[in-house]
């Protein structure tokens, strides 16, 4: 059902941002590192207007589901606590923030590692400042929304989706190095596409091992006496670390290495075995694949006109990204997923959007 269906009356702004796929740089951001993410064609949508019931009501069309907060409400579960925590960040800035309807409807699937949860922030965001006239910039609109994300959906977040939705295209990566936040536009590689393939295995990451990793990662940070892992450049360094965080430390400081080398600039040859190492690194040391996603990975790597592919996202199921020759990608996806399908999994094209 649209707004005025739901709400009985036209909505008075209405705001879009993109999910993204990260090429490289995975479980970086929150260790002060480098990530190389591009937002993707499908868009989270909100459509605000005022409320005149001293209520704030949010529905969600994908699912069929209105929720309504009154003053001194607690955080509400679900798609809810993004946007409510949106609007508690803002007002903890001093801002104003008037009862409001907010409509979302999104085609950034849910659980496949491309942040929905950071368009549907970056969305309600930007559509705030639209309604109420917020003076809040792109990068503002991208910290308030990782806020919202640790401190109302309980997911101890990098900045990387936040940033990648404020603020990417789909025709460009986006360095970031998420101490500084100083971001670089750069062109894809030379005579390649990007493809994104769910695996079919959903994750959540609030009830996954996302937030025992960062963990491993603030206690080997602790042990090596630096700030962040983003500060040791040597993967030799941790040789003396106990398990596991010798090889949580491992990948994130050869992962930053990665990301820094395609900065220098490297072939598309080159920077699709950047994606195989990765791959690597996050089903070895940083233990965050699973079967489905190896075993997908594996046929992608395998296929010619393929220039490396890795899982994509936290892990611990979601999305796979590959490097392909241009022109190829729907046949190349095509042959893959009827071979994936053979080993008894279910995956569909999420990049690029193929009608």
């Amino acid at each position: 059902m649209d707004f005025q269906q739901i709400f009985g009356t036209s909505p008075e702004a209405e705001a879009s941002a993109p999910g993204r796929v990260n090429l490289l740089g995975e479980h970086t951001d929150y260790n002060d590192g480098f990530v190389l993410p591009t937002a993707i064609p499908q868009q989270t949508t909100v459509q605000l207007g005022l409320s005149w019931d001293g209520q704030h009501h949010f529905y969600s069309v994908a699912l069929d589901e209105r929720v309504t907060i009154s003053e001194g409400h607690h955080t509400p579960s679900g798609f809810a606590s993004y946007i409510f925590g949106c609007v508690r960040l803002l007002e903890r800035q001093g801002y104003t923030i008037p009862p409001v309807n907010l409509h979302v409807t999104s085609s950034v699937p849910i659980g496949s590692g491309l942040s929905s949860s950071a368009a549907l922030e970056v969305a309600t965001l930007r559509g705030l400042r639209s309604l109420l006239n917020l003076d809040i910039d792109d990068v503002e609109i991208a910290q308030l929304a990782q806020q919202a994300e640790s401190q109302y959906a309980g997911v101890q977040c990098g900045i990387m989706d936040q940033m990648a939705s404020s603020l990417a295209d789909t025709e460009h990566m986006l360095f970031l190095d998420t101490r500084s936040l100083q971001v670089r536009v750069m062109p894809f590689p030379a005579g390649a596409e990007v493809l994104a393939i769910d695996s079919g295995v959903p994750r959540t990451l609030a009830e996954s091992g996302y937030n025992q990793r960062r963990s491993e990662c603030e206690q080997a940070a602790h042990l090596l006496g630096v700030r962040a892992l983003r500060d040791i450049t040597d993967p030799q360094a941790v040789a003396e670390l106990p398990e596991p965080l010798r090889r949580r430390a491992r990948h994130v400081i050869t992962e930053d290495n990665r990301v820094l080398e395609v900065l220098q600039g490297v072939s598309t040859e080159r920077f699709g075995e950047l994606m195989n190492a990765s791959h690597a690194s996050l089903r070895d040391d940083y233990e965050v694949s699973l079967s489905a996603l190896d075993i997908l990975v594996a046929m992608l790597q395998a296929t010619p006109g393929v220039w490396g592919a890795r899982l994509t996202g936290a892990g611990f199921g979601g999305a796979c990204v590959a490097l392909v020759v241009a022109g190829k990608v729907e046949a190349i996806a095509q042959d893959v997923l009827e071979r994936y399908k053979r080993s008894g999994y279910a995956g569909r094209i999420l990049v690029p959007q193929i009608e």
